[in-house]
């Protein structure tokens, strides 16, 4: 696994980057590191980003940052 420097939000855990296999083999180690720990885990395939295990209150502050954009009317393809 490689682990990256620097902390996201109320992260608490640092990111690491695992490949797909090996998420699969891991995976209730992986969920419980984003839901106990706060850790976010993306997940490799050949070497790039496809994916990331985030915890549950990154992913929703995510949905309503879109939602809030959306409404007012702001291009769905624009960060929030």
């Amino acid at each position: 696994m490689k682990v990256h420097t620097g902390t996201l939000g109320r992260v608490n855990d640092e990111p690491v980057e695992v490949s797909v296999a090996d998420a699969r083999r891991h995976l209730a180690d992986v969920l419980n590191a984003a839901s106990a720990r706060g850790r976010i885990t993306y997940i490799t395939s050949r070497g790039r980003r496809v994916a990331a295990v985030v915890p549950l209150t990154v992913a929703e502050n995510a949905e309503r940052g879109i939602g809030a954009a959306h409404l007012a009317g702001e291009d769905e393809s624009t960060p929030p």
